[in-house]
């Protein structure tokens, strides 16, 4: 059965609200690849530990139908309460036991969730619905971030490092795979024809808010705050107090370039 991290409504409404979008790169590589496998276009994309639904929402724009699945019933309410295309539809459900009908599967697509799944268990599901011809794309975004803005990139994103490492202390053994850059993922993955890429860089539209909020979206800091809120709300709290003195403004609403490695397994069955 998959780790469950994500369960309450305040996490939920955390990661709604901070989590970003598959970036643009990682977008065209997922889209070249379905393209000349002759997977695009299609009837049914199925993405899998979707939260909150940003990933989801992309594939909206590429298919007929998309249906977001996550074991979380607070991350599925907050991405049904988010505004959506009309072919979008969430449900709850184990990524170990999907209700698909054999073979009637396009394309699977799991982003920055299928480090928490039993692996073998969705292998199989995946095996199972995805039709002859269809494709897997499971992605994660790494712990290889950096942030850019004007000249003092390189102190800012010493400052979001400190921060970070000091969060992924707490983090659950299951984030090893992501570490990993998803090797163990890919091997798992039964599908003959597969790749893994692991240097897909994309720079995501941030502000410094939206920076400290996407650590407060981690469930290790979560993990953290549990363990310690005192010393954890403190952590964030003077983070984007050196931020905001490193870039030499007041704002929490400043701008920044948050920078990011995208690792993705791609195969077709």
């Amino acid at each position: 059965m998959a780790t469950q991290m994500f369960e309450g409504r305040g996490h939920a409404a955390v990661y709604q609200k901070y989590r970003f979008a598959p970036g643009k790169e990682l977008q065209q590589t997922i889209l070249s690849y379905l393209q000349e496998k002759k997977a695009i276009p299609a009837e049914l994309a199925v993405d899998v530990g979707c939260g909150s639904g940003q990933g989801t929402q992309f594939l909206g724009e590429h298919f007929k139908k998309v249906v977001g699945t996550d074991i979380s019933e607070a991350q599925i309410q907050e991405a049904r309460d988010t505004p959506c295309m009309p072919n979008i539809s969430y449900l709850v459900c184990p990524a170990e036991e999907l209700p698909f009908q054999d073979a009637s599967v396009d394309v699977l697509t799991s982003f920055t969730a299928a480090h928490w799944f039993d692996f073998e268990k969705f292998m199989r599901e995946a095996e199972r619905v995805v039709r002859p011809g269809g494709c897997v794309a499971i992605s994660t975004y790494t712990v290889d971030m950096s942030l850019r803005y004007g000249d003092c990139s390189e102190k800012l994103t010493k400052i979001f490092r400190e921060c970070w490492d000091m969060i992924l202390k707490y983090s659950h053994n299951r984030v090893k795979y992501v570490l990993e850059d998803y090797k163990e993922i890919f091997e798992a993955l039964p599908f003959p024809d597969k790749k893994r890429i692991t240097d897909i860089y994309d720079q995501i539209p941030m502000t410094v808010e939206g920076v400290v909020g996407y650590m407060e979206s981690a469930s290790s800091y979560q993990t953290f705050m549990k363990n310690d809120p005192k010393a954890a709300t403190s952590l964030l709290q003077e983070t984007e107090k050196r931020m905001l003195e490193t870039m030499g403004v007041s704002s929490r609403e400043t701008p920044v370039e948050f920078w990011v490695r995208h690792v993705c397994v791609l195969g077709c069955k």
